[in-house]
């Protein structure tokens, strides 16, 4: 593509899209066009672009060169500390910046897009061309466009793609947001291949793939698939069942809704167990049970949460706080289990003998 037909035509995506911009730029030029020109393309002597100089030799990028050999055109960097061998494209930015960018609002990229394709059409366009006063920027490249090569039958892939693991809980990071996946793939090496509008993961040697995301540009927001946590929670069930974790449910029923929602939210429920277990050892299942209902009205999840309502309800009712029994580390005496003894066999060494004598 000349510079000519460059002129007042960058597309909108270039611009607002957070993916290797210098790459991204190239492609979504050419395709919003028929063909293109077989030309050199300058570029700045940035790490994308540049990898290393020493005077005329020059190493650079392999996705450039591979973006470059896609398009047949030649990059050509420009001399370091000369900002004058690019000023016409600079100068196009700028008139981006200040003729469209300035002041406009939008909901999201689709919204920016449509109004940059209509003000593009009607009003970028509609310009007198800078060398050829007599005619529009639309007409000249009217007129440059036959003469242009055709593009490859299929476009440069751009999508970001990385290794990432996700922790202990089914989410991975990517541009400061987290993503579901699966539980199955919990602290596995998956790799995260992001499109302009989609997340997608994939696994395995042949390339599975196990989730797909629309992409937010939002920051610290955590994008969930419905059937992922699901699969948490069938696998919560099925886990090897608790001890403490039995007796609590025996105890309160409410409390397996409880651990449901925890574990949807990815918490371990190890911590919470011994805590209720406690709380229901100093408070009895009574307390416990009412303490967990308004728990789970509030939506306020935790054993912390449920202590505190606990705390809360004794000092209404006035009554001293439950005193901890200290027992030995040992398991034996810790887990022992004691059926109490019937109390009537002592109140009868109270009571006379009326064979006694005495």
């Amino acid at each position: 593509m000349t510079r000519r037909s460059w002129r007042g035509w960058l597309p909108c995506e270039s611009l607002c899209v957070r993916l290797p911009a210098v790459h991204r730029r190239r492609v979504l030029a050419p395709a919003r066009a028929a063909t293109y020109q077989t030309r050199a393309h300058k570029y700045d002597n940035l790490k994308s672009a540049v990898l290393e100089r020493q005077g005329s030799a020059i190493r650079f990028h392999p996705r450039l060169l591979e973006l470059a050999g896609h398009y047949h055109f030649a990059p050509r960097p420009c001399t370091p500390g000369r900002g004058n061998e690019k000023g016409k494209v600079e100068r196009q930015i700028q008139y981006l910046r200040h003729a469209f960018f300035a002041a406009r609002t939008f909901r999201d990229v689709d919204d920016l897009n449509t109004q940059f394709r209509r003000w593009r059409d009607e009003v970028a366009h509609q310009r007198s061309h800078p060398e050829q006063r007599d005619q529009t920027v639309a007409q000249v490249f009217a007129q440059e466009q036959p003469r242009l090569l055709p593009l490859p039958a299929h476009p440069f892939e751009t999508d970001v793609l990385r290794t990432v693991v996700s922790g202990k809980t089914p989410y991975v990071r990517f541009d400061r947001n987290s993503y579901s996946i699966p539980h199955t793939h919990i602290q596995q090496p998956v790799t995260l291949l992001a499109s302009a509008t989609l997340v997608r993961i994939v696994a395995g040697a042949g390339a599975e793939e196990i989730a797909r995301h629309a992409r937010s540009y939002d920051t610290g927001q955590t994008i969930e698939d419905l059937a992922h946590l699901e699969g948490v929670l069938a696998a919560t069930r099925h886990a090897n069942p608790s001890t403490g974790r039995d007796r609590l449910r025996l105890a309160v029923p409410a409390i397996a809704t409880l651990f449901d929602r925890v574990a949807a939210r990815g918490d371990s429920l190890r911590a919470h167990t011994a805590r209720l277990l406690a709380l229901l050892d100093d408070y009895g299942p009574r307390e416990l049970a009412a303490a967990v209902g308004q728990a789970l009205e509030r939506d306020a999840l935790g054993a912390g949460a449920i202590a505190h309502i606990l705390e809360t309800r004794r000092r209404q009712r006035g009554q001293k706080p439950p005193v901890p029994l200290a027992l030995p580390d040992r398991p034996g005496v810790r887990d022992l289990d004691i059926t109490p003894h019937a109390l009537e066999s002592y109140d009868a060494l109270t009571r006379s003998d009326p064979d006694d004598p005495e």
